[in-house]
């Protein structure tokens, strides 16, 4: 008897790890209700030990899908299943950051604290942890100081991402001086993170929308064609370059092409929004 129920349990969780590797395929190809289609069969943690990995991808997949409590309470339970995961901490910290952006003001700021106690965590968890170091650096140089925000925090914080990656620390330094009104300084620190990572796209388009918002139209558009010759058709190049466009009133008609273009293109979740794109069509479409 003990033999078949070892069988009957190798089979099960056999089941489920397949299941959870085809729901991790599906959110890679951002088709996230599918995803959570296929975790809802996969056995409970009794019988299948990678419940952790399971609650952490159903949380990703509601966070994707704008439904930002029920994700945090899916990494709530993957956390509490293994509370020295940094990765679970990280996807706390940026549900409970969306609710605050969501919420009611009177909800607004516990969701904050949160978010912010969750990055703090993730980072201390795992100091190599790039993208929550990189979220608790957003979160210092935006949240006000009664919510534990603050430019000497979010100082400290680009000191730690350079050390690691030095084209990363410039963006982040560039961020600041931006805030603080320097924008010499922001387009300098840009160009130097461009100049360390020219194969990196991202790192081009930061500079031509920075250039962008400050109606420094030419020099921007000239940015973003060198973003395409980088990445040629990069959806995250059709999309910045729209946003750009809407957001300084013009070439609408090439923003809406644009988008119609990243709405065409395979996605992934590193990707904005298909529903953000969507957004700005209707922006478009009312202006």
């Amino acid at each position: 008897m003990r033999g078949l129920i070892g069988i009957l349990l190798g089979v099960s969780c056999g089941f489920a790890q397949g299941n959870l590797q085809r729901a991790e395929e599906l959110y890679n190809k951002t088709d996230y209700k599918e995803s959570l289609e296929l975790l809802r069969e996969v056995p409970s943690r009794d019988v299948f030990p990678g419940q952790a990995a399971v609650y952490n991808l159903t949380g990703r997949d509601y966070f994707m899908l704008g439904e930002y409590k029920k994700a945090t309470e899916a990494f709530q339970k993957a956390f509490a299943l293994e509370p020295s995961n940094s990765v679970h901490a990280h996807w706390l910290g940026r549900a409970f950051g969306r609710r605050a952006e969501t919420s009611s003001p009177f909800l607004a700021p516990m969701h904050a604290s949160k978010a912010r106690q969750y990055f703090e965590q993730a980072v201390a968890l795992d100091p190599g942890n790039a993208e929550a170091m990189n979220d608790l650096f957003d979160y210092y140089l935006q949240a006000p100081g009664f919510l534990g925000g603050g430019y000497d925090k979010a100082e400290q914080i680009a000191k730690r991402i350079a050390a690691r990656n030095e084209a990363e620390g410039h963006f982040a330094e560039a961020q600041l001086a931006d805030r603080r009104r320097q924008y010499d300084t922001a387009e300098e620190q840009l160009r130097r993170a461009m100049e360390l990572a020219p194969h990196q796209v991202g790192r081009v388009i930061d500079l031509a929308r920075y250039l962008a918002k400050r109606g420094r139209v030419q020099e921007s558009e000239a940015t973003f064609d060198k973003a395409l010759q980088v990445a040629p058709n990069s959806p995250k190049v059709f999309f910045a370059r729209a946003r750009a466009y809407i957001e300084g009133k013009r070439n609408l008609d090439k923003a809406k092409d644009l988008l119609i273009q990243y709405l065409r293109s395979d996605l992934t979740p590193d990707d904005p929004p298909r529903e953000e794109a969507e957004k700005l069509l209707k922006q478009i479409s009312n202006s």
